[in-house]
């Protein structure tokens, strides 16, 4: 199953929005053969190793996948009859396809056709390499996902705003990874006039890949100077995509868009971007998954509208102890214990002298804002 994983992580960032699935066939304790989802339309991971094959599966052959056989026909017919007729009589499953058209159906037909159908091994690994997929296909949005990186006394940038850089060369490696796999990275208005990122994903040994990147500025005042970022002049321009709301000036708009950058423009009273209306834009728009990443206010913000649904949280060995240096999140009143915002289904990595955890955000019951901390463009 581990080898299968690997074989699916091959296609990591490119199989949207489909899952990534691999698939080996064992016979003896060996394996003959192997195969893995390289894109959306392409055919699924089980059918390619069986292809590989090129012949009828030994006795006692198995199939091993890193996820339930498909069972109905789309654009490249049923696994689990591809399955049935090549002879095969052992799957191996790791994760159960949460697509409700699915779930569980596929191990169900195997088992009526005679097919002994193992389920559950590496079952969390299985599931977590697909946390974008699972969550686009079960609840029909994007999953929006923040990264943060901060000192151990949670805190992004010193006093006089230096941030670069806060965490080492392998956590930011591994940003890149995740900005791979994202079908669309974020970051307010304020993280782009300070750094100026290009917010593309630079992976070794993999071409550059550029996401749709998205900039949310609900003044448009990142369009005020003449020395305009880099995402709105580069040779991805037309990837860019500029979040404001009508309190932007028309002449700004127009600006972006006579250059090729596109622009979603929402109603607004305070003139923050509605993060609810941007998800429901994307999910419009077919984009399953949306990586925030910064600044503060912007994450603040999707925290106090719980409209966070992951978060990756990198943490250096670096210690400011300044209460005036930049904190990494803020805008709510705690209390309680009871009423903190809390991680589930954690992973833990260690990535050279910093760590990472990340999970899925949990809400208290109730969120108390301090509505004088600030106000988001």
């Amino acid at each position: 199953m581990r080898q299968a994983i690997g074989l699916a992580m091959r296609a990591w960032g490119d199989t949207h929005p489909n899952p990534m699935v691999g698939a080996v066939v064992v016979e003896e304790g060996r394996v003959v053969a192997e195969g893995y989802h390289v894109a959306d339309g392409l055919a699924h991971a089980e059918k390619l190793a069986l292809a590989a094959l090129g012949r009828a599966p030994g006795p006692g052959a198995s199939l091993y996948t890193t996820m339930e056989p498909c069972s109905t026909g789309g654009r490249t017919g049923p696994c689990t009859d591809a399955i049935i007729a090549s002879g095969l009589r052992r799957v191996v499953a790791g994760a159960v396809d949460p697509n409700p058209a699915h779930a569980g159906r596929g191990f169900e037909i195997l088992r009526k056709a005679g097919v002994d159908v193992v389920t559950g091994v590496l079952e969390a690994e299985c599931t977590d390499m697909n946390l974008i997929f699972n969550h686009w296909i079960t609840r029909g949005e994007p999953l929006l996902a923040g990264k943060l990186a901060a000192t151990l006394d949670g805190r992004i940038a010193t006093r006089r705003g230096e941030s670069k850089w806060i965490t080492g060369a392998h956590a930011r490696e591994d940003v890149h990874r995740w900005r791979r796999l994202f079908p669309a990275v974020a970051v307010g208005a304020g993280t782009l006039i300070a750094d100026n990122p290009m917010l593309t994903a630079r992976c070794e040994g993999m071409p550059l890949k550029c996401p749709t990147r998205f900039v949310f500025d609900g003044r448009l005042r990142s369009v005020v100077d003449a020395n305009m970022p880099t995402v709105y002049s580069d040779e991805f321009m037309e990837s860019t995509i500029v979040v404001t709301t009508e309190h932007a000036g028309v002449g700004y708009v127009r600006k972006l868009r006579d250059r090729g950058v596109g622009v979603w423009i929402f109603e607004s009273a305070s003139g923050r971007v509605p993060l609810a209306q941007f998800r429901a834009r994307c999910a419009k728009e077919g984009i399953g998954g949306v990586l925030l990443e910064g600044g503060s206010e912007l994450m603040s913000r999707a925290l106090i509208e719980r409209q966070l649904d992951y978060l990756f949280m990198y943490h250096a060995p670096v210690i400011f102890a300044d209460e005036r240096a930049k904190p990494v999140l803020g805008g709510l009143r705690i209390e309680s214990l009871s009423q903190s915002i809390r991680l589930a289904e954690l992973r833990r990595q260690s990535l050279g002298d910093d760590s990472l955890v990340r999970g899925r955000v949990v809400y208290p019951d109730r969120i108390q804002i301090d509505e004088t901390l600030f106000s988001l463009g």
